[in-house]
């Protein structure tokens, strides 16, 4: 199946779809309800994504010509049920020919109207399979990429390219994260009471790392990949839709909504990064920018308080300044001082220096990343070297900020982000003679 485009996220009814591209976008929408139908059905994940594959394909080919069912949904689970269906046939017939054991159970019919118009009624599936996906059992990284392949409905070559690993390496990944959640036993449901607000910090997690590697990604030629932040904005906004009242994940799509809205104004026409001070922030989509802000407003009303929710008005701050120089700075330093105290990490802290800087000059900006200096978590990466640049550059020391930059450069695996801090470093050095 081609590419689907992940950032129209309205609604579209089957009659509205006439074109393949449309019809490609509206299943890339329906796969997760799809499959998250036939998982609860059946119970086998794997096999089950496998099923749901096939009928997506089915529905690619045949729908351009046929014409799209009206009731999109119901076809793709019934194609699927049929594919599950055939399968556990087969297995059974398999195993009454090995054992010849005539008291097996039938296999299970389709899934019945009934049940599947239970299930179109139902509102949890969506999060229930990303509890799944962000299953305790599975290593960080697979818990992305299962969540981007089964929930998100990302191709393995596209989760692959985002990540730039290769594809052969991410099947097997996704693979062998299907078979851990089948070897745990794991049933398509909700997690018990005792274990959902951890689980759910889980989920927040993945997507928030899956928009992050989206918005700047951690390697590549590309400064961004859109497929990621697109669909890292649409599942959060499901997981909001379900739980309405839970305030980390209002933070969590506030903060999104006002750091993507900044795409854009974010490169040059050749790809080239912009940093924030120099954007054009005519560019910056006001339409997301309000809904982040009136979004993160009513969530810091009713409390209780949490990280992403301070990232949000962090960023509701900087999108509220016409210009750059604008920028309420003060208020920027005492969230970053009570994001540091509550989620203290050493990114939290590289920010919390630039804000220092800010308000009271780079040399105190200075002081406050020589406590880095000591942290393994922070010695090697390009991001420590880049803000110390840039805090010398602001003291006047050319040839300090210079290496820094450099030395940011060599570390860094961005081509765009390279570019950039090589081209810092050149511009400090023609300056200087």
């Amino acid at each position: 199946m081609s590419r689907f485009d992940p950032f129209d996220h309205g609604h579209v009814r089957s009659g509205d779809v006439k074109t393949s591209a449309g019809i490609e976008d509206l299943l890339r929408r329906m796969a997760p309800q799809v499959l998250a139908a036939v998982v609860r059905h059946y119970g086998n994940f794997d096999a089950a994504e496998e099923a749901v594959q096939e009928a997506l394909l089915a529905a690619a080919t045949q729908w351009p010509e046929s014409g799209v069912p009206d009731s999109p949904q119901g076809w793709l689970i019934t194609v699927a049920s049929r594919r599950m269906a055939d399968q556990r046939r087969s297995e059974l017939a398999r195993r009454r020919r090995e054992a010849t054991v005539a008291s097996l159970a039938p296999p299970d019919e389709l899934l019945a109207p009934a049940a599947e118009t239970e299930y179109l009624k139902s509102g949890d599936d969506t999060l229930t399979l990303l509890f799944l996906c962000c299953h305790p059992a599975l290593s960080l990284a697979s818990q992305v990429a299962l969540t981007l392949r089964a929930v998100g409905g990302l191709s393995t070559a596209q989760i692959a390219r985002a990540f730039m690993v290769p594809e052969a390496t991410m099947a097997q990944r996704i693979s062998r994260a299907k078979q851990r959640i089948k070897a745990t036993g794991a049933r398509f449901h909700l997690p018990p009471e005792h274990e959902r607000a951890d689980r759910l910090q889980a989920v927040l997690h993945v997507l928030y790392l899956v928009f992050n590697e989206g918005y700047t990604a951690t390697s590549g030629p590309d400064l961004q990949h859109g497929e990621l932040t697109g669909e890292a904005i649409r599942l959060t906004r499901a997981v909001h839709r379900l739980l309405p009242g839970d305030c980390e994940v209002a933070g969590l799509l506030a903060l999104m909504l006002l750091i993507d809205a900044r795409r854009l104004a974010r490169t040059w026409s050749d790809g080239t990064l912009v940093p924030l001070a120099e954007q054009d922030r005519d560019q910056w989509n006001r339409e997301s920018i309000n809904e982040g802000i009136s979004l993160i407003t009513r969530t810091l009303a009713r409390g209780p308080l949490g990280p992403y929710q301070l990232q949000a008005a962090i960023a509701a701050v900087h999108a509220e300044a016409t210009r750059a120089e604008d920028t309420d700075w003060p208020q920027i330093l005492a969230l970053y001082r009570l994001l540091e105290e509550m989620a203290p990490n050493p990114m939290v802290t590289l920010s919390h220096a630039v804000a220092v800087a800010m308000v009271s000059g780079p040399q105190t900006g200075l002081e406050l990343l020589a406590r880095l200096d000591t942290d393994d978590r922070l010695t090697a990466h390009h991001r420590l070297h880049a803000v110390r640049a840039h805090l010398l550059e602001m003291t006047g020391d050319r040839e300090g900020a210079r290496s820094c930059y450099r030395t940011a450069a060599r570390l860094t695996t961005s081509l765009p982000e390279q570019h950039y801090l090589e081209t810092r470093a050149a511009r400090l050095l023609q300056d200087g003679r």
